[in-house]
């Protein structure tokens, strides 16, 4: 595909992301669904939703020799580029105060699911689909471990229990996913219907309730804040160069690479807002943030979509 092409890809997701939180604002201003409603919704997307996502993404997979080397590359890599995040992400936000959870989960976990799953079915086929859901594990692994950790208590620590490293939505959704796809076992109709359905839900619920966020947020303000233009320059441009580069010098190359970098340059993930209502942190921060961050990444996208095929 060609640089337009993959920009206009980027920008059709970001417009769905858009129109999808408009429906919330509205909503929310119309008083059918208010930011109250949204978050009561937010254990149901917690712990019901985002695990059906997990567990639908692997279920359908056809186990071969192939697939399962293709699937532990992108585990390993999906892992290292997290945990290359986190450390780059360590000197930043030390003067932002209470956001500062906020600001860096958003620096660390990018929207692999929305983003990057339609944009490598449409540069990369069905390969690129399964190394970006690959990423995936990585992704509920330590966003529901390590982001429960960062965003937890007045500093990010105090209420993290050692617990929720196992007993968490993340961690178990992937220790009944992964069995399947291994076991080759396929559920039956009566139970994996069930479970895309849920799925689906996903990101219509989850930009509704961004859209209820929205409605309470100074809009103006979101493009005044230094924080976030930070986080888009760490999430955006930062840390995929940094993160192509290691991926080269790991030998990574064709499908694989290009799957790999769609992950590390997609914006901040939808479910900041989500950890960020469910610990207590600022919705309106998050809420910022997701909405200028996915708005810039319109531009940054295909061009490290084109570097990686370069």
């Amino acid at each position: 595909m060609t640089f337009l092409q993959n920009a206009g890809a980027a920008a059709g997701q970001v417009a769905i992301l858009y129109i999808l939180a408009a429906v919330g604002f509205c909503c929310d201003k119309a008083g059918l669904y208010t930011e109250k409603a949204a978050r009561l919704c937010n254990d149901l997307l917690f712990y019901i939703v985002t695990p059906a996502v997990v567990i639908q993404a692997f279920a359908g997979m056809e186990r071969t020799d192939a697939s399962v080397r293709g699937l532990l590359f992108a585990m390993v890599g999906g892992l290292a580029l997290h945990l290359l995040a986190i450390l780059l992400s360590l000197p930043l936000f030390r003067k932002s105060g209470e956001d500062a959870p906020v600001y860096r989960f958003a620096c660390i976990y990018g929207n692999v699911g929305y983003m990057a799953l339609p944009l490598a079915q449409a540069v990369l086929g069905g390969a690129g689909v399964f190394y970006c859901s690959g990423v995936l594990v990585p992704f509920n692994l330590l966003s529901f471990t390590h982001g429960v950790w960062l965003m937890s208590g007045k500093d990010g620590r105090g209420a993290f229990r050692p617990s929720r490293l196992l007993l968490n939505p993340g961690v178990v959704s992937v220790l009944l996913a992964l069995p399947l796809f291994f076991s080759d076992v396929r559920l039956p109709a009566v139970l994996s219907e069930p479970v895309r359905l849920l799925a689906q839900l996903n990101t219509p619920l989850a930009m509704l309730m961004f859209g209820t966020y929205l409605a309470h947020t100074k809009l103006r303000s979101m493009f005044c804040r230094p924080q976030i233009y930070l986080v888009a320059a760490f999430k955006l441009v930062l840390f995929p160069t940094v993160a192509l580069l290691a991926a080269k010098l790991c030998g990574a190359s064709g499908v694989l690479l290009t799957a790999l970098l769609i992950s590390a340059c997609a914006p901040t993930a939808n479910n900041t807002v989500m950890f960020a209502a469910k610990y207590g942190k600022s919705t309106q921060t998050a809420s910022q943030t997701v909405a200028v961050v996915s708005l810039l990444s319109i531009v940054t996208m295909p061009v490290f979509i084109a570097l990686a095929q370069a």
